[in-house]
């Protein structure tokens, strides 16, 4: 198995427990983090090898370190030739070293299908080239794949099933040591140092404006293990004198606390999704990366709630337009009204029903599938 960044371990730790309930001897190894390794999974690399922000010089620079990561860990598999290989999302690594195992005779199955609905729809052929089963997280993305020759089956999204239909917003708020009547907004600007790097400040200078405007608002900010270091100089630079707490993790336990959340484009917009929370959307890129998106996007959507809906049920702020005061207006106008924050909690628990397919046991059939047919 092969997971990049905080969100793909997440997925691929859900995915793993589903997978070990049915083959409880299973083995797994490869690239992954600490929730597939609660699961007994033996990374060969951690996961954050595979996290950078956007089409830039970072990219560039780490070109040469993952290219060779995967040629290696290629050269790994081809040799130990397990029964499968299931690629968790990060596309741009995994279909390539997918193609290449295929081709060896090695069974590959994606697991979260890449936007290809979204953005840049013609890697439908590499896919072909690459996957034998594609595992999709949403409803209407099979019949894509169907289309293109490739085996699909929607499996719902694990969060879906971990994530409770009934918030247990009492207990956050204890937990986090919050009064039931106080004010919360959660701020979460990302898993990786590339994107906290750019949304982080406006963010946190939006947390201040808000602090000013609203003494009785307070502040929570999960921050990814490993990654204080970068964010409390941030927090000490542009709102220092804010009622904000960091927490380590948690982000879950800040999402059912919350009222409102901030938070970067992402998986994380589902989860706050699935905890019916009212949101805004931001996000921020560099301006060569954002020039490329611009051009290579076909929905008028980028929040995966909104993508979802088919609809603007949350602001989306990018670029220019996710600025403090922008932001601040946006936090503001839920906060004051309720009728909207109940509307948006409805579209949100219907949602929830359609994305809550029992994954792991229907991803772990699929798979059952594949390794029938070697």
């Amino acid at each position: 198995m092969v997971a990049g960044e905080t969100s793909g371990d997440l997925l691929a730790g859900l995915l793993l427990g589903g997978m070990k309930s049915r083959w409880p001897e299973l083995t797994a190894q490869g690239i992954g983090g600490p929730k597939m390794a609660a699961q007994g999974f033996e990374a060969w690399w951690p996961h954050d090898k595979l996290a950078v922000h956007g089409f830039n010089m970072e990219v560039l620079r780490r070109f040469r370190e993952i290219w060779t990561i995967r040629r290696r860990l290629g050269d790994r598999l081809l040799a130990e030739r397990p029964d499968l290989f299931i690629g968790v999302d990060a596309p741009d690594f995994n279909l390539g070293l997918e193609a290449r195992l295929k081709a060896e005779g090695v069974k590959t199955v994606h697991f979260v299908s890449p936007s290809i609905w979204a953005w840049r729809g013609g890697r439908i052929h590499k896919i072909h080239r690459s996957v034998d089963h594609m595992l999709c997280l949403f409803p209407f993305e099979p019949q894509i794949y169907h289309d293109a020759g490739i085996a699909a089956s929607y499996v719902g999204h694990p969060l879906a099933d971990t994530i409770p239909l009934e918030v247990p917003r009492a207990a956050a708020r204890q937990k986090l040591g919050l009064a039931d009547g106080v004010p919360l907004l959660a701020v979460l600007p990302g898993s990786r140092r590339g994107e906290i790097s750019h949304i982080a400040p406006v963010f946190l200078q939006t947390v201040a404006s808000l602090a000013r405007q609203r003494p009785d608002l307070r502040f929570v900010l999960p921050v990814v293990p490993g990654l204080r270091e970068l964010v409390e100089p941030l927090v000490r630079a542009h709102a220092p004198d804010a009622p904000l707490t960091l927490l380590d993790g948690q982000s879950h336990e800040a999402l059912a606390a919350c009222d409102v959340t901030l938070i970067a484009s992402g998986t994380a917009t589902l989860e706050a999704a699935l905890f019916k929370r009212p949101m805004v959307i931001a996000y921020q890129l560099s301006p060569m990366s954002w020039q490329i998106m611009k051009r290579m996007g076909y929905l008028p959507w980028v929040g995966l709630p909104n993508i979802l809906a088919r609809d603007f049920v949350v602001p989306e702020r990018l670029q220019h337009d996710a600025n403090p005061t922008q932001l601040a207006a946006d936090v503001l106008a839920w906060l004051d009204d309720p009728a909207r924050c109940a509307s948006v909690q409805q579209r949100f628990l219907d949602m929830h029903h359609l994305l809550r397919r029992d994954t792991a046991r229907a991803a772990s059939d699929a798979i059952a599938q594949v390794l029938e047919a070697r």
